[in-house]
């Protein structure tokens, strides 16, 4: 079961939210942060990015750095931009890309079931960014920052959801990026007990979006549990904030791969080991892209390849080894790159589908990549199976867009 909740929410006034709301903290570079943020002290880059307050240069990690974030939460609250809500509600967050809108709602999800494992991740994570979310949620005794979560689409949620959305939004504007967001205020005592009860029929939600943010938040509260001789499960800190979307709503995009040189083979020599594994086809000058999955584009020296893994080179009935990543990964990058460990190896760099295969090609043709990989996204399915059957995808394998915009609504942990 799905255990969530609702929550006072802590947010800006309509007319303060376009100059509070950002990015989120991990899209972005300091420097990127403090040129967002310019001269808007309103900005959760305040919060979210604090060393966007220091020198350029300035240690993200130093102790000063998160004393300031707590600084500015404070102010902010001092200051009228942010304010809580005087009861406890459940909010619909939806976001609109390319005309197609999606449907979150945004609630108190249990710290209990990230630590059973309810709520299902299918990525690992790094301890040390971790550890620096941690810090984060700890110095503001809050969650600043939603995680993004799918659940197995309900059709009594999609009416109720629909029957709120009927209304005016507290919240509508359209972000710098070009994205929609809004966002409605669910103020009905038994529309909010609806919403609770059918959550908890559903038996797992899934992590979308967020895995450090996620674990952060339930490390944090399972400590503050351990910490208080009086616990009784009720404590706000038993909860952290997340989006949850029903699974048919969403689209992962594809996640894609440059190169920075061929291992020492020329370019013939680079084709000629890949037809060991893959049919390849010159698809000449204009941009390829996928066409299905175990289909893959290749772009090196100024054209493109279709690539079509050989029969036998991979197994259907593994679900890791099934992924385009996997396939890729162990027959290219591996097999004939000499790319060991996605995470570490500074031959290789990531761009996500939403930049579009023109990105690839402006690296490669610039001289700072030699060749680029792209793939066929990721199915939710995929995803979900792989999280039920307890595996974790390989690294960077899983783009969503569009990204949460922070701001919105921050959880207190008190």
């Amino acid at each position: 079961m799905a255990i969530i909740k609702p929550f006072r929410g802590v947010r800006p006034p309509k007319e303060l939210v376009e100059q509070v709301a950002s990015r989120p903290y991990d899209v972005l570079n300091s420097e990127e942060a403090r040129a967002e943020a310019g001269d808007n002290q309103k900005s959760l880059y305040h919060i979210i990015k604090p060393e966007i307050d220091f020198p350029a240069g300035t240690d993200e990690h130093d102790e000063k750095v998160y004393a300031k974030a707590i600084e500015n939460f404070n102010k902010f609250q001092k200051e009228g931009w942010l304010v809580q809500d005087d009861k406890d509600r459940y909010y619909v967050y939806a976001q609109t890309m390319n005309g197609r809108t999606q449907y979150g709602l945004c609630v108190a999800a249990a710290v209990e079931d990230y630590m059973k494992g309810n709520i299902k991740k299918h990525e690992l994570t790094r301890r040390d960014k971790e550890e620096d979310r941690m810090k984060h949620v700890r110095v503001n005794n809050a969650n600043i920052e939603p995680v993004f979560f799918a659940y197995p689409h309900q059709a009594e949620l999609d009416a109720i959801v629909s029957n709120v959305t009927k209304n005016a939004p507290e919240y509508d504007f359209v972000a710098p990026d070009g994205f929609g967001h809004h966002f409605w205020v669910i103020n009905d005592d038994a529309t909010i007990s609806r919403i609770t009860e059918i959550f908890a029929s559903i038996p797992a939600m899934y992590i979308a979006d967020g895995h450090h943010r996620s674990a952060a938040a339930a490390l944090v509260g399972d400590e503050k549990r351990k910490q208080n001789p009086n616990h009784n499960g009720d404590e706000e800190y038993n909860y952290f904030l997340a989006v949850c979307f029903p699974d048919n709503q969403l689209n992962i995009i594809d996640y894609n791969r440059v190169v920075k040189d061929l291992n020492g083979l020329t370019d013939e020599q680079f084709l000629s080991a890949l037809g060991k594994d893959f049919v390849v086809e010159e698809k000449g000058a204009d941009i390829y892209k996928p066409t299905a999955l175990h289909n893959f584009a290749l772009y090196l020296s100024g054209k493109w390849y279709s690539l079509t893994p050989k029969a036998g080179t991979y197994n259907d009935n593994d679900p890791i080894g099934v992924l385009d990543v996997t396939i890729s990964s162990n027959l290219i990058l591996d097999e004939i790159l000499g790319i060991k460990d996605l995470r570490s190896d500074k031959r290789i760099d990531f761009v996500g589908g939403i930049r579009g295969l023109g990105e690839l090609k402006r690296r490669v043709d610039n001289g700072e990549m030699k060749v680029a990989l792209a793939l066929y996204p990721v199915s939710m399915q995929q995803l979900i199976d792989i999280a039920d059957s307890g595996n974790i995808m390989p690294p960077k394998t899983t783009w969503f867009e569009p990204k949460l915009r922070s701001g919105l609504v921050i959880h207190k942990l008190d």
